[in-house]
């Protein structure tokens, strides 16, 4: 598990090895089964976390549907932020879709770090800056791009997902109808 958090840090910073030690100290190994959930609406979101092993939606609900915000592959992060970093009862729901090992970090501990170890204060800012302009471009591309171009974009980055990730809960993350991603997916695989 050493290696994957240390291929994962070194995408934004070089730690010392005090510094990642320290770092990898603070890290709780999580394993979560198929469909069960790692946070529900209420709960208050204490981990960041990175995905080592299979797959995480975040979702909320919306009505009767589950509106799907993110999935998370190995090697990204995920958490209901927001219940995160003000300490309130998230909205969100995040739910293994496939059995799942997570590397994760407590608030608290991330802070004492921050107190001692200031790279690792730097890698969180280093993080949340690419966290949050990814969140932008996302925002940009629902409301910019066509549903053609969201699901071609989508499909040449995350082909892989389309055999790991129910295709309801794509559709969503995509904000297509079902039918419509289905129709799509179809002509995609005919190469039109």
């Amino acid at each position: 598990m050493s290696s994957v958090l240390k291929k994962f840090v070194a995408k934004y910073i070089k730690l010392s090895e005090d510094d990642f030690n320290a770092l990898s100290s603070m890290v709780e190994v999580r394993n979560f089964e198929k469909h069960e959930n790692i946070i529900v609406p209420g709960q208050t979101e204490k981990y960041i976390n990175l995905v080592v092993k299979g797959l995480v939606r975040k979702y909320f609900i919306k009505g009767i549907e589950e509106k799907v915000t993110y999935i998370a592959k190995e090697n990204f992060l995920i958490n209901s932020m927001g219940s995160f970093l003000s300490e309130s009862p998230s909205i969100y729901c995040l739910e293994a879709i496939e059995p799942t090992t997570l590397l994760s970090i407590t608030k608290k501990n991330l802070e004492n770090l921050y107190d001692t170890h200031h790279s690792i204060e730097r890698l969180s800012r280093l993080v949340l800056t690419s966290l949050f302009i990814q969140k932008e471009r996302q925002e940009y591309n629902q409301v910019k791009m066509s549903v053609r171009e969201r699901f071609v974009q989508f499909m040449e980055n995350n082909a892989d997902l389309l055999q790991r990730v129910p295709q309801k809960y794509l559709a969503s993350y995509l904000n297509i109808k079902p039918e419509t991603f289905s129709r799509m997916k179809h002509l995609l695989m005919k190469g039109h």
